[in-house]
């Protein structure tokens, strides 16, 4: 290897993904595949067209169904991954998402929220989508003489609460406070080399958000427009601009690196809107 390559390198890295069937993950899984890392991907969704994918760009990649919602299947999924792969290197929290009827709009009021749908998209983001496959992981990381390293999902709804989607924003907050925490702890009470940071995507254009961002018609609707207006790149995301703050993540070059969230938002957060 080359002075970067070594680096930056991901060459033989087991990363477990969860929400693994997702844009965003989908697309990291392909870089770090193609970096030389083996995939491990898991979802509650069929993900045998997945990894076929990745299968075809010659990436060494297993699927496993998995629901980060219950802490005993984490556990049994885990266990299979250690047997056949001897340990998890890096763990990519990807699972989560939001929901419509967690958003106010012209028909749904604040008043007029129902707590369910909040309810799921706090547990689903916080404790499925960080929490619990941290605390199963984890456990494993520090008993690795190498370590290794977590990379949760924040969101810009984290940096500034954004309108509407009350739910979300507040798991997210929520992702970047334990993402800290957890940093802190596991360095301090078990192993400084576990890490653990967290990627703040700016605004991607996914399955999730596209109501949001699009009309029916495919036109720019007013809340995607002031979003383009307040984004200095003047574009949204493409998941494939995530990759390389990933890599280096989880690469030797982010070795003292631990309890960051990382924007990757196109100068959004850095825009004060005049």
């Amino acid at each position: 290897m080359t002075y970067i390559e070594e680096m930056f390198s991901a060459q033989g890295k087991i990363v477990l993904f969860t929400g693994g069937a997702g844009i965003l993950a989908s697309a990291l899984a392909k870089g770090l595949g193609n970096a030389g890392a083996t995939i491990i991907l898991t979802d509650i969704v069929p993900l045998e067209e997945s990894e076929e994918s990745l299968r075809k760009d010659g990436i060494s990649v297993r699927n496993y169904m998995m629901n980060v919602m219950e802490k005993e299947n984490v556990q049994e999924t885990v266990q299979r991954v250690i047997q056949e792969f001897g340990r998890i290197d890096v763990l990519m929290n990807a699972a989560g998402g939001n929901r419509k009827e967690a958003t106010t709009s012209d028909e749904i009021s604040f008043f007029d929220l129902s707590m369910e749908p909040l309810e799921k998209v706090v547990l689903l983001n916080l404790f499925g989508g960080a929490v619990i496959p941290s605390q199963v992981i984890a456990r494993r990381m520090v008993e690795q003489p190498e370590g290794g390293c977590i990379i949760n999902f924040s969101s810009m709804a984290a940096f500034r609460p954004l309108t509407r989607i009350l739910g979300y924003a507040a798991a997210k907050a929520a992702v970047s406070n334990f993402t800290q925490w957890l940093a802190v702890h596991l360095a301090q009470s078990h192993s400084p080399k576990v890490r653990v940071n967290a990627l703040a995507p700016g605004f991607f254009s996914t399955k999730q958000n596209k109501y949001l961002l699009y009309s029916e018609e495919g036109s720019l609707t007013a809340r995607g427009k002031a979003i383009i207006s307040h984004t200095p790149a003047g574009r949204f995301g493409i998941p494939e601009d995530l990759i390389s703050t990933v890599l280096w993540l989880i690469s030797p070059a982010s070795g003292f690196v631990t309890g960051v969230v990382v924007p990757v938002d196109g100068g959004f957060s850095a825009f004060s809107g005049v």
